[in-house]
């Protein structure tokens, strides 16, 4: 095959770790699309362009990205020669973390982000470097999880913050804690199945196995395919809120708003393939404990953008401090980790 058609894809760990932050602002950016446009559309609705943006985004890095570089096999040679094994693992990836995010998300309604972000997403994070460690173990691991620790540290001190908020919003506490608690639990596991479907070695692929821009995608279709189902029950048995219908789609949406819901999954989706193109040199367990770092980042578009802390009680501002400290450092030692 002609080198023109192959691949892009990092030459070094330190390039991997900026893709890895790229990742970390994607995941924790995308949500202001949402909140751009929450008051006057639902979020099932919202959703359906979110989806849809990750897909487009997938398939046009594939046919970019994926196809013209020097290494590994092109986009489209990649998808005609993976196994059927290949193909399952990367969209069950999809449906897990399809339902994983509604989950959080209808946790976020019930209980507030105080509890349901910060319980999910730190189990999600914690989980999954654990598990994709164990498949591939890369980097020290007593640094490594101590990073993991100092992160989850932070993402408590973040959830202790948001707690001392006044005027939360009301919910059923203990109904939204149990959703965001099977939320993290799947979102954990959702990055495995997509890494298991990919080669360990990028320039010489292994037969059956995809490269990480075929995986993204295959991972995408599962996203899209599953929100017939996932997204349609919580738009017919919302957990809170009212039913949304599907005329409601093309009857009320705008094209400012759908435009906007498709931003957010492009967004994200770019963190999700750069995380994947990232865990070459970084590992599957690095990638994803840097990405899942997004907590942090949405808490600082809420801190310095949304002015969500604005008139907080007195020492507040002290946990939102030692949030960012323990963040920080906690990233420093996932980053060093590789080095040790």
């Amino acid at each position: 095959m002609d080198n023109f058609l192959n691949m892009i894809v990092p030459s070094s760990y330190l390039i991997s770790v900026l893709l890895c932050v790229i990742t970390m602002f994607c995941w924790g950016s995308w949500a202001n699309t949402q909140k751009l446009v929450s008051k006057s559309w639902p979020f099932p609705l919202f959703y359906w362009d979110y989806a849809l943006g990750i897909l487009i985004l997938t398939f046009l890095s594939g046919m970019t990205f994926g196809s013209y570089g020097e290494v590994g096999r092109s986009f489209l040679s990649d998808l005609q020669q993976g196994d059927l094994s290949s193909f399952v693992s990367a969209f069950i990836g999809g449906v897990v973390f399809n339902l994983a995010n509604l989950l959080i998300v209808a946790a976020i309604s019930l209980a507030g982000m105080a509890v349901a972000f910060p319980v999910g997403i730190g189990i999600a994070l914690v989980l999954g470097v654990i598990i994709n460690y164990m498949a591939a173990p890369v980097g020290n691991a007593t640094v490594l999880f101590t990073g993991v620790a100092m992160v989850t540290v932070a993402i408590i001190l973040d959830a202790v913050a948001y707690g001392k908020l006044p005027n939360q919003k009301a919910g059923s506490m203990k109904k939204g804690l149990l959703l965001s608690v099977f939320g993290g639990v799947l979102m954990g596991f959702f990055f495995r199945f997509v890494a298991a479907s990919v080669s360990n070695d990028f320039v010489n692929p292994t037969a059956g196995l995809f490269t990480p821009y075929s995986a993204v995608f295959i991972f995408s279709i599962g996203v899209f395919v599953s929100n017939f189902l996932w997204n349609s029950w919580f738009m017919y048995k919302p957990i809170d809120g009212e039913k949304s219908r599907y005329s409601e789609y093309f009857s009320l949406g705008s094209s400012r708003i759908h435009l906007i819901g498709i931003l957010g999954g492009v967004i994200w989706a770019i963190g999700m393939g750069l995380s994947m193109i990232a865990s070459e040199k970084a590992g599957f367990a690095i990638s994803y404990g840097l990405g899942q770092g997004a907590t942090m980042v949405a808490a600082a578009w809420g801190v310095f953008i949304w002015k969500e802390f604005k008139g907080a009680p007195k020492g507040v501002n002290l946990y939102i401090f030692l949030m960012f400290a323990f963040f920080i450092s906690g990233l420093a030692l996932i980053i060093a980790s590789r080095f040790v």
